[in-house]
């Protein structure tokens, strides 16, 4: 219920994705070295991949490949470890170049609107200082005000 609380309020949000997201991935897909360690990790990150290592090991075990204390099996399951572990750590990567992207156009935005500000500021100013020179000219003089009483 709470999650479609959530879903109404947030509907009306566009789903369009982020400009420089979009070109931060072209670059990226540009290299195969990316392309592989973003499958790699993809693949690794699924539900196939437990479903897979459960059927593995338990074919390993129950089809006697080889005898306690598993020596051979422990040795590759180890080195999948050491692979996969250099694999999250280039995910995490990967992510902190999104954010730091992200962050990088966040910050131009920012920068851009305070600009935009102080133009406004001025334009403000501007406007006060003419509209007070305007209240001057078209008001009357203290003396007149004075001697119109």
């Amino acid at each position: 219920m709470e999650q479609s609380a959530l879903l109404n309020h947030v509907s009306h949000l566009s789903t369009e994705p982020n400009p420089v997201l979009l070109e931060h991935a072209k670059q990226r897909a540009m290299s195969v070295q990316n392309r592989i360690a973003d499958r790699i990790t993809q693949f690794a990150g699924s539900m196939a991949f437990v479903y897979i290592h459960v059927v593995w090991f338990a074919s390993w075990i129950g089809f006697g490949v080889e005898r306690y204390p598993y020596g051979l099996l422990t040795m590759i399951v180890s080195l999948e470890a050491i692979f996969l572990s250099t694999f999250v750590m280039i995910s995490q990567n990967r992510a902190d170049a999104k954010r730091q992207v992200i962050a990088d156009q966040q910050w131009q935005t920012v920068k851009e609107e305070d600009k935009q500000n102080d133009e406004l500021l001025k334009l403000s100013n501007q406007i006060l200082e003419l509209t007070r020179a305007i209240h001057e000219y078209t008001s009357p003089a203290p003396e007149t005000r004075a001697a119109s009483r």
